[in-house]
């Protein structure tokens, strides 16, 4: 009996035992809260976790307010008070899972519209932006062009960007396409900036009514969706598409648009004990904003009061100290090493080395010098391997890039305005190995680097951000020989290429003044300018413009004109550069279809709903930087009310409604005569029409403009007191000419563009006649 009773008390013993070790285990599993004391933690079967929150003290601020509907099973949880459903939040990576809407457009076999939503868009303000490195844009179909148009984040402004995808039509007997690759077959995707978007919106639309491949196709989409979440497949991405409304997308996330070192000065300084803050970078390698991390050694949520906590590295599965004891410390942990170990550093241990003989020395030392040898001679053989490995792909690329071809059209044109071919290594030395100090601009199509040459020379190099190699070598070339023979005062020279990379270098004239755009907006210490010199300045654009319409052999048509593109020397003088996203038109043809590129307020808007450029595409934009000129505002801001959002639109609402003098910049045009400033706008307000066939040509603009010089010079603004530098420029316009140059003979009559302060030198073999202002 009293054996029974021992038995039974070890057994009791042992289940208590047994559950206190259990509520312990339980105790420690339990994972860390993530919502604020008394706060829902919980949507359904999603974790909200802080800044963000549901109701109200439950969010660091409005922005990071949610929503959790429980009308749907389970609830579903919504981004504030919209009906954008959020899918998953994530604290470590900053990220925000969504489901954003699709946009279709469909026909019948007659090809009218049978179902459409072929616009959507998703407005996102900081501190959100939409992932450039977690997403794709993708459009599904045939006979389909889908066009992507979001903002770059920027301090005091944002940078517009376009992108476009095109699929063309496939022959009534051709089925579907046979591979599932997203390349141009039925599907094709681009990338997103990897600096982020924000205020995106899809445009979707046909260019035949899918009546060509309606057999097999009714539908087309395009969407925007996390990477990796869509598969094309020819056979069912069609069906599945037009069963789903909605696919994942990720948007990143920050506490707010200021630096660490402005918000540790804050009260609402986000970052709690044990964690530290981390500047999030701008696209001018800037601080723009800020999040925070715990530090090494912690983990959980650095937003809530003691949210980031201790990691007990000797809990881990794997033993850290192997042979010793872990001890573990806030952060951090340390080894007690086993008799016949030590410690290497606090967190190894490794094996005691015994004393070696004298000759197990030498024979140690032996071994070791042969190893070191061997391992010389094989450094010396992988390094020869590695330089001459280089310098094979250094020819592929040189032979690639139409390296050989330019050498000989080079040897007809061998004088000073003929291209030069610079070596990598040359730009390299120029550049200080591209480093970043020397980066002096970065475009949608590149970077810009500063450079000094052998000689001493100051240039630009222009460095693509494409990877892919160039394909049409016989154009680029072309087009090389084209832009190194122009020799304008007002053009930025291109003085060469490199073509032993992978995509070609282009090496410009360093203009040092800074843009017209610092100047105009007063950025980076530039600015202002007067009325006169500003005249000057848009004077000297219009006939490089012009120049390049209709006096190279080749009508070239820029493209991209904007106040960012036009540089300044140390004397004030007009530059037109980044030819980037220029066109050259063919003497055969006076107009081209190409995919939409530009910027947007400065973007024509017959040529973004027709694609077909023209010269007068450059009329438009050029009237924009003139509307800049007169009125010190940007293109286009979303700080104001949605009616002057866009400067041109507003603008010539203004010149329409007699408000012209609402808008004009004051404190420039009371350097001059209102009269005067009126006739420019009514020029800028022809140069905005929406039609290209009412524009004025670049000739007839810049004769106007040289007309508003030289009636400045006659009438210095009625001032008895006007300053040396405005004299200076009134004196250079009253004493400019208008050259007109006629060359005659073999090569035919040349007209050029008009000059001011001295004749354009010309290669009559580079000039062509005009043709009636094309």
């Amino acid at each position: 009996m009293v054996l029974y009773r021992r038995m039974v008390i070890s057994q009791l013993i042992s289940l208590v035992l047994v559950a206190i070790a259990a509520v312990a285990i339980a105790d420690q599993a339990l994972p860390p809260p993530q919502a604020l004391p008394e706060c829902l933690d919980q949507c359904g079967n999603l974790t909200v976790p802080y800044p963000f929150g549901i109701g109200d003290g439950c969010y660091l601020t409005q922005k990071f307010n949610l929503t959790c509907d429980e009308s749907s099973q389970p609830p579903t949880l919504l981004w504030a008070d919209t009906d954008i459903p959020i899918t998953n939040i994530s604290v470590a990576e900053r990220e925000l899972q969504i489901l954003s809407y699709i946009a279709y457009d469909c026909y019948d076999q007659q090809g009218h519209q049978t179902g459409y939503s072929n616009l959507t868009w998703l407005w996102v303000t900081p501190p959100f932006t939409i992932s450039g490195t977690r997403n794709k844009f993708i459009a599904v179909g045939y006979d389909t062009f889908a066009i992507f148009m979001g903002y770059r984040p920027y301090p005091n402004d944002d940078i517009g960007y376009v992108a476009g995808c095109i699929i063309s039509d496939i022959p009534d007997n051709t089925t579907a396409a046979a591979d599932e690759s997203c390349t141009g077959n039925g599907c094709c995707q681009t990338s997103m900036p990897a600096d982020g978007l924000k205020n995106q919106t899809v445009k979707l639309s046909s260019y035949s009514n899918h009546t060509n491949v309606r057999n097999f196709n009714q539908c087309s989409y395009a969407f925007i969706v996390e990477d990796g979440n869509f598969t094309f497949n020819p056979t069912t991405s069609f069906q599945q598409l037009n069963n789903t409304e909605r696919l994942p997308m990720i948007l990143n996330w920050e506490i707010a648009n200021v630096s660490c070192a402005e918000a540790e000065k804050r009260q609402d300084y986000a970052c709690k004990a044990h964690s530290k803050c981390v500047n999030t970078i701008d696209i001018k390698t800037e601080p723009s904003g800020y999040y925070c991390e715990c530090w090494p050694g912690y983990q959980g949520n650095p937003y809530l009061p003691d949210g980031c906590q201790d990691i007990n590295e000797c809990n881990a599965s794997t033993d850290p100290c192997n042979n010793g004891t872990c001890k573990n410390s806030d952060g951090d942990y340390t080894c007690t090493c086993k008799k016949g170990f030590r410690n290497e550093n606090p967190k190894s241990c490794v094996q005691n080395t015994p004393i070696s003989k004298n000759k197990s020395l030498k024979v140690s030392l032996g071994v070791s010098l042969s190893f070191l040898g061997v391992l010389l001679v094989t450094f010396w053989i992988y390094c020869g391997l590695k330089r001459r490995k280089f310098k094979i792909l250094k020819q592929k690329y040189f032979k690639h890039n139409g390296g050989f071809l330019l050498q000989q059209k080079l040897e007809n044109f061998d004088g000073p305005q003929a291209a030069k071919i610079f070596t990598r290594e040359e730009l390299k030395k120029a550049t200080n190995n591209f480093h970043d100090s020397l980066k002096i601009g970065e475009g949608g199509y590149g970077f810009v680097y500063k450079g000094t040459l052998s000689n001493g020379n100051e240039v630009a190099i222009k460095v693509s951000k494409s990877s892919a190699p160039m394909t049409q070598s016989n154009q680029f070339i072309n087009e090389v020989i084209v832009l190194s023979q122009i020799n304008h005062r007002n053009v930025v020279k291109l003085l060469g290429c490199c073509l032993e990379t992978q995509t070609p270098l282009l090496v410009y004239e360093f203009v040092s003044n800074g843009t017209l755009y610092e100047h105009i907006h007063k950025k980076n210490g530039k600015g202002p300018l007067s009325f006169g010199l500003r005249m000057k300045i848009a004077t000297e654009t219009a006939g490089s413009l012009a120049y390049l319409h209709y006096s190279t052999s080749m009508q070239i048509v820029h493209r991209d004109v904007k106040a960012a593109n036009i540089l300044l020397d140390e004397n004030f003088t007009a530059k037109v550069s980044d030819f980037g996203a220029s066109k050259l038109v063919p003497e055969d043809q006076n107009q081209l279809s190409t995919l939409v590129q530009g910027t947007i307020g400065y973007l024509d808007p017959e040529y973004l709903q027709s694609n077909t450029l023209t010269e007068k595409s450059d009329v438009y934009s050029f009237g924009v930087v003139l509307v800049e000129l007169i009125t010190s505002q940007v293109a286009i801001s979303y700080q104001k009310p949605e009616a002057e959002r866009s400067l041109a639109k507003f603008f010539v609402t203004s010149v329409e409604e007699n408000r012209l003098d609402q808008i004009l910049d004051h404190e420039i045009i009371k350097e001059g005569s209102f009269e005067t400033a009126e006739q420019v706008a009514h020029l800028a307000k022809s140069c905005l029409s929406l039609k290209g066939s009412d524009r004025p040509t670049m000739k007839e603009v810049a004769l106007k403009l040289e007309g508003v010089l030289q009636v400045m010079a006659k009438h210095p603004w009625g001032k008895a007191d006007a300053s040396p530098k405005e004299t200076d420029y009134l004196q250079l316009a009253s004493h400019s000419k208008a050259y007109v140059v006629d060359v005659r003979g073999d090569e035919g009559e040349v007209i050029t563009s008009i000059d001011y302060d001295q004749s354009i030198q010309i290669q009559p073999l580079m000039m062509k006649p005009y043709d009636g202002g094309r």
